[in-house]
């Protein structure tokens, strides 16, 4: 490691090293040459004076890169697929006269990036479902747990920890969703040459617009993909960029969500994220159980968050077949919001494994609002004793007021239930009171819910994807 110029923190602290092979320059070059390989074979296929020697050759070299010579050609010719056209001939003398024949810069540019778009959607789906599964369990482990619900961060009717959950997993869910669509409809460049016409094609098969349209479908499939577009520019619609980063930036909206609601859960000390045996959550406090890694989730779908406006400026600011204010963009934009995401998943997968619930103290708190939630039912109960409701609806209110006054001004526990008890008009044994102020009777339908949801949402796409389950999540740093 150079310790005397900038290393980005997104590989050397965060991402996977699928993600980082996948925006390599290995795997960008290489792919280069194979969609070398692809054009030639296609253009043999289909008549062109192509040898099965020379692709031979080209096959021979597609990993033999010789990064030296790319650079000082780069340096000499100040275009970098040139560079490569010539290290690759290099190496593949005999292949020299017809690498790249008839194409442009964008068919192994734009293509390759529609390749590592493909690859890394595929890479980001097994994370997704993999933190799905690990949510789900959570739900179902947790989907009796009556806890405090919330609305405006001010305490609200109970729910359970489970139901809480499938909040999280809905947003998941609704990402997986999207990713899908995006795979399902991402299509291939292909062969266009420099302003979609296909001009140069026109030439090299005398004309013949079935040949060409047959060359555009072979290479589309010998690359791997079922869809290829009919029309593009020079380069493919940058609305495609946007579109995947707008998933991207979802998923990161997703996760600081869940991070957002479990650090202050932490602060509650209801549920905490992993803390390990020799972690330091403070080097001044060392009492202190900072969340580290929502904290670091958090950070890094910011950053992501802020990266949709550049591939969104770019799609929109291109003028008419092309530009090249995209090129530098693209080259950073893309790239670092996959293993931004990549990171994100990973810390995530890795939260879930390990997080803690703490139910006695979720109980103390729902126990220090219980009591004004159950008025209601505790008005029912009287009545039917054979008290006035209006009465009843007085005096709890008096009470009420006395208690909350009691919590807010003398920080004492909230003593309404021991008024009802000490005030004979309610006429309530303790025993009975008690009954009405288990939690379990404020929950509604949540664990039937959290079951339902899983059951018929989730349980589905686990069984989908069984055989991508199972990922290990351990933070780099």
């Amino acid at each position: 490691m150079e310790t005397n110029i900038y290393s980005n923190p997104l590989a050397e602290r965060y991402s996977s090293k699928e993600m980082l092979e996948n925006f390599s320059p290995d795997k960008k070059f290489s792919t280069w040459r194979k969609l070398w390989v692809a054009l030639a074979e296609a253009e043999k296929e289909l008549g062109l004076n192509i040898t099965d020697e020379q692709i031979e050759e080209m096959k021979a070299n597609i990993y033999n890169i010789d990064y030296e010579l790319a650079a000082k050609k780069e340096a000499e010719f100040r275009h970098d697929v040139m560079a490569h056209v010539h290290t690759f001939g290099a190496q593949a003398p005999k292949a020299m006269p017809i690498i790249h024949l008839g194409a442009t810069s964008a068919y192994v540019g734009d293509n390759t990036d529609l390749i590592q778009i493909k690859d890394g959607l595929d890479i980001i789906k097994t994370k997704l479902v993999n933190v799905i599964s690990e949510m789900s369990k959570f739900a179902m482990a947790n989907k009796d747990l009556p806890t405090l619900g919330f609305t405006h961060f001010q305490a609200a009717q109970l729910t359970t920890v489970g139901k809480r959950a499938t909040l999280w997993l809905q947003s998941l869910l609704l990402d997986l969703e999207e990713l899908e669509f995006r795979e399902n409809t991402l299509r291939f460049r292909g062969v266009k040459g420099t302003t979609g016409t296909q001009a140069s094609f026109q030439e090299l098969f005398n004309g013949d617009f079935e040949k060409v349209k047959e060359l555009d479908r072979r290479i589309t499939e010998k690359m791997g993909f079922d869809k290829r577009f009919l029309v593009t520019g020079q380069t493919y619609d940058r609305k495609v960029d946007s579109e995947v980063m707008n998933l991207l930036v979802n998923i990161a909206q997703s996760a600081h969500k869940f991070t957002n609601d479990l650090r202050l859960l932490q602060h509650l000390k209801e549920i905490e994220e992993p803390f390990e045996k020799s972690q330091i959550g403070s080097s001044a406090m060392a009492y202190k159980r900072n969340p580290m890694r929502s904290e670091r989730i958090s950070s890094l779908a910011k950053f992501v968050i802020a990266l949709q406006q550049s591939t969104a400026m770019t799609a929109s600011t291109q003028w008419f077949e092309r530009t090249l204010d995209d090129s530098a963009n693209k080259r950073l934009s893309l790239p670092q919001a996959f293993l931004a995401v990549d990171a994100i998943l990973i810390i995530w997968k890795n939260v879930l494994d390990g997080l803690v619930v703490y139910p006695k103290m979720i109980e103390k708190r729902i126990m220090a609002e219980l009591p004004f939630m159950s008025t209601e039912y505790i008005i029912m109960e009287c009545v039917k004793n054979g008290g006035d409701r209006q009465e009843l609806h007085e005096r709890i209110r008096v009470h009420s007021m006395e208690a909350g006054k009691n919590v807010k001004v003398e920080g004492k526990d909230n003593d309404l239930i021991d008024r009802i008890i000490n005030d004979k008009y309610f006429n309530l044994d303790k025993d009975r009171l008690l009954e009405i102020l288990d939690p379990k009777n404020f929950i509604g339908f949540a664990p039937e819910q959290t079951e339902e949801f899983v059951n018929i949402e989730v349980k589905p796409i686990l069984e989908k994807y069984s055989n991508r389950l199972g990922m290990k999540a351990t933070l780099k740093v």
